[in-house]
């Protein structure tokens, strides 16, 4: 019988729907205090996660839950990255 792998959920901070940590956008507070988008995933630091849609982006930035979840307030260029790369995301044909 094969086994069943375990999926990682994360939270996303705009519509506040569980999904698989995959198909969502990271962003990350370095141990140095440094916020930016990780798109690998994997850069040592306390994370926070969205959707790529752009309105989850929109919403999580307006309503600064991003600052609240890092502990750490979200500077301008991270925050264009992180639309950008929601927008990108958005439109490629087979990526969620």
């Amino acid at each position: 019988m094969p086994r069943v792998r375990h999926i990682p959920q994360r939270l996303c901070l705009g519509c506040r729907q569980m999904r698989p940590k995959r198909e969502l956008i990271r962003v990350v507070r370095t141990p140095a205090g440094e916020v930016r988008v990780d798109p690998t995933g994997k850069a040592s630091g306390r994370g926070a996660y969205v959707c790529p849609a752009g309105d989850c982006v929109e919403v999580a930035v307006r309503e600064r839950r991003f600052e609240h979840a890092l502990d750490a307030s979200l500077p301008d260029e991270a925050a264009s990255e992180l639309h950008a790369l929601a927008g990108s995301r958005a439109q490629a044909p087979g990526k969620v």
